[in-house]
């Protein structure tokens, strides 16, 4: 209800408002002091119930720092961690590697360990044959690259005059079965018409591969290796006119056998 003022004048009434300003400063005045009185009683409740506040700020800076702390830690820890994993897998992609070059160099090793084991028995055997000419050793039929494909290795000895250099010319046949029939394929047929014979030129020995192909339909039995070497000079007249031609053809024919690679 509002405060009204009536002031009578001469010949007319006049009703005056009590200002309201000193009323609403009265009521913002008791809110305050009503809220100030709750906070007192508040902080009177806590300091009663042994909370302090000064202590409660300080542990509270403390924890904190020791939150930033722990932060730094584990994103230092995190990091570590990424590089043990980084190192990790480089270990593993490096011992993998190592053991493919292991793996290369025992192959390699074996390789070489069978080639002077090769070695040594022409060596030995040179010494006590009294066998001239040329000579096939160690012939190999190994897999290709493609179904139908082959790799013949073979070595060549020369046992008249291995100091000397000995050329010619190298073609390989293979006999089989097809449709039910006896068959024959030479190097072209073998080469699709790339080769009809291979050249050698060598001193002492030679080791020489060939790639083959074996069509559809035909099954192969043997391998046949016909060496035809060339005119030797000298060394050639005089063993022909002993009746004994080591420079003529040689012709070998094995089973047709298909190794490991």
């Amino acid at each position: 209800m509002r405060a009204n003022t009536m002031t009578e004048m001469p010949g007319r009434l006049v009703v005056r408002r009590a200002a309201p300003l000193k009323r609403l400063l009265i009521i913002a005045i008791a809110g305050l002091v009503g809220l100030v009185a709750l906070y007192l009683a508040y902080e009177r409740g806590r300091f009663d119930g042994g909370y302090d506040r000064v202590a409660a700020a300080e542990q509270r800076s403390e924890l904190t720092e020791r939150i930033a702390k722990l932060e730094k830690t584990n994103a230092d820890l995190n990091s570590r961690v990424a590089e043990l994993d980084t190192l990790g897998i480089g270990r593993a992609q490096e011992r993998a590697e190592l053991a493919r070059n292991i793996g290369d160099l025992q192959a390699q090793v074996s390789r070489q360990t069978q080639q002077i084991e090769f070695y040594r028995s022409v060596l030995s055997e040179g010494a006590a044959s009294h066998a001239e000419g040329l000579e096939v050793r160690q012939v190999r039929i190994t897999p290709g690259t493609a179904a139908g494909h082959f790799e013949v290795h073979l070595t060549l000895l020369e046992r008249t005059r291995p100091e000397a250099d000995t050329k010619g010319t190298i073609e390989l046949s293979v006999q089989g079965t097809s449709a039910g029939k006896p068959a024959a394929l030479d190097q072209a047929a073998l080469t699709d018409g790339k080769t009809h014979s291979q050249a050698f030129n060598f001193r002492y020995f030679e080791t020489l591969d060939e790639e083959i192909v074996i069509p559809q339909g035909f099954t192969p039995e043997r391998l046949t290796v016909q060496a035809e070497p060339g005119a030797r000079g000298v060394a050639r007249s005089a063993s022909s006119a002993n009746g004994n031609d080591p420079s003529g053809p040689l012709v070998q024919s094995i089973p047709w056998r298909v190794d490991s690679p």
